[in-house]
This record gives structure tokens, C-alpha cells and sequence, in this order.
């Protein structure tokens, strides 16, 4: 094992983290190369600096005339040249500063430094390399996004524990979580993902369905069970009833107990509108960790970016941070999010007077972009074919459920959608 991470891995022996990390996790390190060489030089090297892989004239990257009208609010260093592998370091601390916003429950001095990622599909990526070997466990409710199949049990060889996401009486399954995560845990450790609002159901808990989940994750916690929560918040912000709860679940998470290692991975692709900048976040919290023990784990994650992806979108990262800095902006956010709130709305009321089909039962739904049916007596994929031939696309899952993403479909537009629905699914 390389010294640099014989280093990281003694900064993090006896907290959660040190003994949740896979063993790439703990292979894994920031290289003291190129990169470090070249942060040094950066602040340094005031007469030539001849160490990075750019070209430079006047001091300034080259920039093709045709890109730079493509991108006239941004100079070229902003633009075209290379962002470091953690992220800009400006960026980084806007977003923490996002977190706390929106989340006021957090402790600032108890989280690290969000670290820039490509996506939040690139951080889930990132975290179950440096947390999951092969044949670990990882605790899902059952209507889950389809890429943590891949990532998890393809990429990882590790084995998806599920349970059903809505308890009978149709309320968050919190039981069926505690009990899903306890037998996984009898190892003694665990990995668990929690996505709220949850896609492809649409809901995120209420604000004592919050308080109990916390509970039991600090009581499964008591019983000597290290657990990685990771909060997989992509649809952050989009809650539309009073009493959901509005603050990320890594909010009481990140300080809750020695052997909780929480992980929060956001970002700007829904909640800034910003689909294909691609641009993430991945934030820690541990109750206990110091900030060397932070900055230990933003390294092995930093070296695992380094290796796979290198470095984010330079000219993404830094029209983000303007946006984020700009008078207005979060006005502007919270029009569109008004826009999507209104399309619930119309949804929900369709629901309440229509005389639905007893074989489209909607499942609860509060937040986000998406309602699901569950299909009682037809198959969920016979429907969306049937509902394809007549113009029309939505998703199925498991065959027995139809996703429908009313983010993107216009409020107008919004009726006509589910009469088409109702209809098809009665010719079935």
C-alpha cells in the first residue's frame, strides 16, 4: 500500500468512516504529482510557469475566438482552462453555504467541504467504490432509481436489501427499513441510500416520519452497527405540503452518532435547472470527525476523482458560481419551482374528482417530479407500450408500476394527459 494512503488511513483508524472504507477506499490517495506540483507553482512560480498542460499566451490560456463568443461572461481562466480535481475551491465554499441555507440544522463546523463532483450519478459512483466491496449489502426501498442497480451490483458486486417503501397503511415503511437495516448489519457494518423526494414515487417524509427514521438508524447504530448513509438529495428543494419535512435527512444525520458516517450527494442539475452541466456535490458528516479527518476523506475521494474523471467542467463550475452570486437568481429558482408546484397541484386535484380506475391506484406522492400507479390487474409495461402508440411516454417499472414525470409536462397540457391514461388503461 502506497505511504500516502498508509497516511489517510491512520488519520481515520478507529472512527466509522476508517472501518467503512472498502478496500479501495483504502488504497486509494491524492498523488503528490503533477497536480500538487502544479498548486504550488500556481502560487509561487511568479516569473515562468512552465508546469501545467495547457497552453498559455500573455499569461492567459489560449482561447479560440469562435468559443470565447460562445461564453462572453466568462474570461478564459474561467472558461477553457483546467478546474482542480476537487473542484473550484470558490465554488466549493458557495455550495457549503447553499447547504446551510437550505438546511439550518446543520452545524457548519461539523460537515467537510462539499467536494465537486461530475454529477450525482458520478458521486453515488464514487462513494460505493470507496465504501463497497464485493458482496457488502446495501439497503434500498423497493421503488428505487434503476442506476443503483447498476452501480451498486454491477459495478460493485455488491447486493441491493430491499424493502417495501410504503407500509400498508400508506405511510414512509420505517420498520421495514430498521428491520432491512439491522439483518444486513450483522456483519457490523452497512451501506444505506435514502432519496427524498423519493424518485419514482414522488415523496419524501413528513416531519415526524423524519424523526422517526433518525431514531431507528441511532438505535440500529447502538447495537455496535457502523452505518453509511448516503442522502441522494437530487430533487432537494421540491416540496409542496406543509408538513413535509424540508431539510435534507443528512441534516440530523451528520452529527447522530460515532458509528453514522452520513453522505450528502447534490447538486445543481435539478436544483438549479442546470440538467446538463453536470455539476454535483459530495458533502461528509460524522459526529466526532475533525476537520483533519475531513480533509483525510476529501483526499482518498479526490484521488478517486483524479483517477477515473480528472476534473469537472470548468466553464459549468464557473457559471454556476456566478449564478449563485447574482442578484436575482434565487428569485428566478423559485418562479420555476412555483411552475412545478402548480403542475402537482393540478395533478393532485385530477386525482381528488376523477373516478379512478380501481387498476390505477396511485401511490402517495408529495414532492419532486414524478407520481407513480401502481397497476392492479394490468401490466405496467403493456400500458406504456399501449400509451406509446397514442403519442404519449412514461415509464414502467417492475411491470407493475407507471411513473409520470408532471415536471414536464405542461400545466395545460396536464388533464388531457391523465384522460389518456384512465382511458388507456381501461381498453386493458
Amino acid at each position: 500500500m502506497n505511504k500516502l494512503a498508509s497516511e489517510l488511513n491512520d488519520i481515520l483508524e478507529g472512527t466509522a468512516c476508517g472501518r467503512l472504507l472498502s478496500d479501495f477506499g483504502r488504497r486509494i490517495y491524492f498523488p503528490k504529482g503533477i497536480l500538487s506540483q502544479t498548486a504550488e507553482a500556481n502560487k509561487q512560480a511568479h516569473r515562468q510557469n512552465a508546469t501545467v498542460g495547457m497552453a498559455f499566451i500573455d499569461r492567459t490560456p489560449m482561447e479560440l475566438p469562435l468559443m470565447r463568443k460562445q461564453l462572453p461572461g466568462l474570461e478564459p481562466s474561467q472558461a477553457v482552462a483546467y478546474a482542480p480535481s476537487s473542484g473550484d475551491p470558490a465554488l466549493r465554499e458557495r455550495w457549503k453555504q447553499e447547504i446551510l441555507r437550505k438546511n439550518p440544522g446543520i452545524n457548519p463546523d461539523e460537515i467537510s467541504l462539499p467536494l465537486t463532483v461530475s454529477g450525482l450519478t458520478n458521486g453515488i459512483s464514487l462513494i460505493a467504490d470507496m465504501f463497497l466491496d464485493e458482496g457488502d449489502d446495501v439497503v434500498v426501498p423497493d421503488m428505487f432509481w434503476g442506476n443503483y442497480r447498476l452501480i451498486f451490483e454491477e459495478r460493485r458486486l455488491a447486493s441491493l436489501k430491499t424493502f417495501p417503501f410504503f407500509s400498508e397503511e400508506g405511510e414512509l415503511n420505517i420498520q421495514g427499513f430498521r428491520k432491512t437495516l439491522e439483518e444486513a448489519g450483522k456483519r457490523g457494518k452497512v451501506v444505506a441510500i435514502l432519496n427524498f423526494p423519493n424518485n419514482p414515487t414522488g415523496y419524501s417524509p413528513t416531519k415526524d416520519e423524519a424523526k422517526k427514521l433518525v431514531e431507528e438508524v441511532n438505535s440500529v447504530a447502538e447495537q455496535g452497527i457502523d452505518i453509511l448513509i448516503i442522502s441522494d438529495d437530487a430533487y432537494f428543494g421540491l416540496f409542496f405540503e406543509q408538513d413535509t419535512e424540508k431539510e435534507s435527512i443528512f441534516s440530523p444525520l451528520s452529527n447522530l452518532h460515532p458509528r453514522v458516517l452520513a453522505v450528502k450527494i447534490d447538486g445543481a442539475t435539478k436544483e438549479d435547472f442546470l440538467w446538463g452541466f453536470r455539476i454535483g456535490f459530495v458533502t461528509f458528516g460524522g459526529k466526532g470527525m475533525s476537520r483533519k479527518q475531513y480533509i483525510a476523506l476529501e483526499k482518498k475521494l479526490t484521488g478517486s476523482l483524479r483517477s477515473s474523471l480528472s476534473s469537472c467542467s470548468r466553464p459549468a463550475q464557473s457559471l454556476l458560481l456566478k449564478g449563485l452570486g447574482s442578484p436575482g437568481y434565487l428569485k428566478e429558482k423559485e418562479q420555476y419551482n412555483k411552475e412545478i408546484e402548480r403542475r402537482y397541484l393540478k395533478v393532485r386535484e385530477i386525482l381528488r374528482v376523477s373516478d379512478t380506475p380501481q387498476r390505477l391506484e396511485p401511490l402517495p406522492f408529495n414532492s419532486g417530479y414524478f407520481m407513480s400507479f401502481r397497476c392492479n390487474g394490468i401490466n405496467a409495461e403493456t400500458l406504456r407500450l399501449k400509451l406509446l402508440g397514442k403519442g404519449i411516454g412514461t415509464i414502467a417499472i417492475q411491470e407493475k408500476y407507471l411513473r409520470v414525470a408532471f415536471s414536464a409536462v405542461d400545466l395545460e397540457d396536464i388533464p388531457g394527459l391523465f384522460d389518456t391514461i384512465y382511458e388507456t388503461a381501461d381498453e386493458l
